[in-house]
């Protein structure tokens, strides 16, 4: 809240939902940016859409930094009627539908290029997140007719354009003037950009042309960048040329923005080794467009933490685009040269270690071998596709007579699949030489084809998912955030939850995922009664204590929050983000969720009923479903109930319709229930906003305890 302004517009938004609340409440759905990209050292205004209203927006928050946001606030219209006349209109009038708004971004000087996400703060709750492009020449915005070679658009080199394939068959055209022998990059964003737009359920499939005056081809590109198009040529001739950028289906969407960066400045797509160490030099190849033939030294920021990154690297008076690298705190080992196509010829390998190495040519494989004896587990990850190498790696363990012993393709991490591959907690069958082999599962190969390797001896770990990225508050009430534990070589330990970052007024009751079986953990956070309007990132995390004596340590892992996403047919999809944000918006459509009790104890085989009590805003009726797990359709996404305890549904009313404010959960422990005590749970009542997202409201921390009969 930068101005009293905004502070008087978002009051007055929680006076009128608080008088009257006729439908659902929700939380404003960014759908698009326009223009989608931002120069560097400028300060310029950009259109967002929305799904659901974005009225009372009071703050913009963007990521990473140099890049701050501002809402421009809407002209109120002015209407002549006496002061009782305007008090009656107010009382009854809805606030508006408020699905465009103005919004203002600075950027920088020293700002990084690259994507951004932003989200806005309202009295609705914080948004779903947008995506902002940030480049370093000035942003051309497309004209509303560029649809054909004699209506195209003209724009000066380098710049960047920006613009929409907004219906079906839409095609745009731009032209520009340049000398003989110019070489130019155009790098596009456009389906890399919809990603996290959660209710966008179809994406953009961008091919770019480039034609000579006269409309003759000379360079097209399609999928370079994952989906997005990116080519570099020289232009032979002096004159006029022409861009054209469409869906490779002719399809189109209103939401489908683009921008097009067009220079004659280097393009670093890859580096070689791809993984290094923090605060240590490393001589980089760099693979792209326009780049020095021979490696540079880069030496990370020695605070830069283990894991995949962006940098941008030095050269001779200027800094590259930012490059994809892997922070590794493993010994480093590069691919040597000669032959290491089997299992015979391997190079040797101790363990731990960070290999670097390329498939360089078309069937190539690599293959490392390592020494093992019966018994001992160990884990190989491969990083690359992840990483915008060209690889789509197939990893194998062989060992004598290229027996094979495990295979990859793809892995999965959480709920999303990647191209890239991983082999845990193998267990060596004998004593013996064994080898971890890598190759393109289409035998491919070439430069760009780089990957990093994580080998390491397997330690029980864990890895923590937040569903989803955003909790919403109102004053007085509380709200859900479940957390899901991902189990690694042999962990099977109690997981204890925590939260930083939380405001003045919002505290929090952090539970725990249980031992063995537990999969699910919960955090509640409430809201002071007086708590003012907020936003806020959090970070969760999660700490188990594993083995006794000397070999006692302590495990401490940071959660990945999942931004909730609409896919076709009505599934609930998933996309990592890199941060869960608490808003605390304006009174909303219900005030409380109250229960008969907080502390539920159960033996084997026993039922017990929890009563509970919404409080609704006056006006609205519309219905309510209670529950203690977070789920969709036939899918559960957080369940933090303990083990054999489940809703005894036949004899629950968890449906409240028309107004009703009473329902009732029914708690059974079945008759082989394991003992455990005081498991936090919530009781939670959603609202329906569409077919696949709900505001959730919910109570004060429910604890469960199973004791033997």
């Amino acid at each position: 809240m930068k101005t009293l302004s905004r502070i008087a517009l978002a009051i007055s938004f929680g006076l009128a939902c608080s008088s009257a609340a006729e439908a659902q409440t929700s939380y404003p759905m960014l759908m698009s940016l326009d223009p989608v990209a931002a120069q560097v050292g400028r300060t310029s205004e950009h259109s967002i859409s929305s799904r659901y209203s974005m009225y009372g927006a009071y703050q913009v928050v963007v990521s990473g930094e140099g890049v701050t946001g501002e809402v421009v606030m809407p002209e109120e219209k002015e209407e002549k009627q006496d002061a009782k006349e305007s008090e009656k209109n107010d009382e009854q009038k809805a606030p508006p539908n408020l699905q465009e708004l103005k919004v203002r971004f600075t950027v920088a000087e020293d700002a990084k290029p690259g994507v951004r996400d932003f989200r806005l703060a309202t009295p609705q709750g914080a948004s779903t997140l947008g995506q902002l492009v940030i480049v370093r020449d000035p942003v051309v915005k497309e004209a509303a007719k560029n649809d054909t070679a004699s209506q195209a658009q003209e724009f000066a080199v380098p710049g960047t354009v920006c613009g929409a394939i907004e219906k079906a068959e839409d095609v745009d055209f731009y032209k520009f003037q340049v000398e003989a022998g110019t070489a130019l990059n155009f790098h596009v964003q456009c389906m890399r950009l919809q990603d996290r737009i959660h209710d966008l359920q179809q994406h953009a499939d961008p091919i770019l042309t480039i034609r000579n005056a006269s409309g003759v081809t000379l360079a097209s590109s399609d999928n370079f960048f994952f989906g997005d198009p990116a080519v570099d040529y020289v232009f032979p001739q002096a004159g006029e040329y022409l861009l054209e950028i469409r869906d490779v289906r002719y399809q189109g969407n209103k939401y489908w923005q683009y921008s097009i960066e067009v220079n004659d400045r280097p393009l670093v797509t890859n580096v070689y080794p791809l993984g290094v160490a923090a605060g240590e030099p490393a001589q980089l190849e760099l693979i792209g467009f326009r780049l020095p033939e021979t490696p540079i030294e880069f030496t990370p920021p020695s605070d830069t933490p283990p894991g995949p990154v962006s940098l941008q690297l030095p050269l001779a008076g200027d800094a590259t685009n930012p490059a994809p690298l892997v922070i590794s705190d493993l010994p480093l080992v590069a691919e040597a040269e000669g032959d290491n196509n089997t299992h015979a010829a391997g190079q040797p390998l101790s363990m731990p270690a960070g290999v670097n190495g390329r498939i360089e040519s078309e069937a190539d494989v690599d293959c490392f071998t390592f020494e093992a004896k019966k018994g001992e587990t160990f884990s190989f990850e491969v990083i690359a596709r992840r990483q915008q190498s060209s690889l789509d790696a197939q990893l194998r363990i062989v060992g004598e007579n290229d027996r094979q012993y495990q295979l990859n393709d793809d892995m999965r991490i959480g709920k999303r699949n990647y191209s890239d591959s991983l082999i845990e907690n193998w267990s060596a069958p004998a004593d013996g030489k064994y080898s971890v082999e890598i190759r393109d599962i289409h035998l491919r190969g070439g430069p760009s084809f780089v990957y990093f390797i994580q080998a390491t001896r397997s330690e029980p770990a864990f890895n923590l998912f937040a569903d989803t990225d955003k909790t919403q508050l109102t004053p007085g009430t509380s709200g859900a955030l479940f957390v899901r534990v991902e189990r690694k070589n042999g962990f099977d330990g109690e997981v204890q939850l925590s939260v930083e970052g939380l405001p003045e007024t919002v505290t929090a009751s952090c539970g725990r995922i249980l031992a063995g079986k537990g999969q699910d953990g919960c955090i509640v956070l409430t809201a002071a009664g007086d708590a003012p309007l907020s936003l806020s990132d959090l970070v969760i995390k999660g700490t188990a204590v594993i083995g006794e004596g000397d070999a006692r340590q302590t495990l401490t892992t940071v959660a990945l929050p999942y931004q909730e996403t609409y896919q076709p047919g009505g599934g609930r999809g998933h996309w990592p983000v890199d941060t869960h944000v608490v808003s605390v918006g304006a009174p909303s459509d219900l005030r409380a969720v109250t229960l008969s009790e907080y502390d539920i104890t159960l033996k084997p085989g026993e039922s017990k009923q929890i009563e509970v009590t919404i409080e609704r805003a006056e006006g609205f009726d519309k219905n309510v479903t209670l529950d203690l797990l977070y789920r969709h359709l036939n899918g559960v996404y957080g369940d933090s109930l303990p083990q054999g305890v489940t809703i005894d549904a036949g004899k629950s009313k968890t449906l409240l319709t028309a107004g009703a404010a009473q329902g009732v959960i029914t708690l059974k422990a079945a008759d082989d229930a394991p003992a455990v005590e005081k498991q936090q749970a919530v009781v939670m009542a959603n609202i329906a906003l569409n077919f696949v997202m709900k505001a959730t409201y919910a109570s004060r921390p429910l604890t469960i305890s199973v004791v033997e009969d």
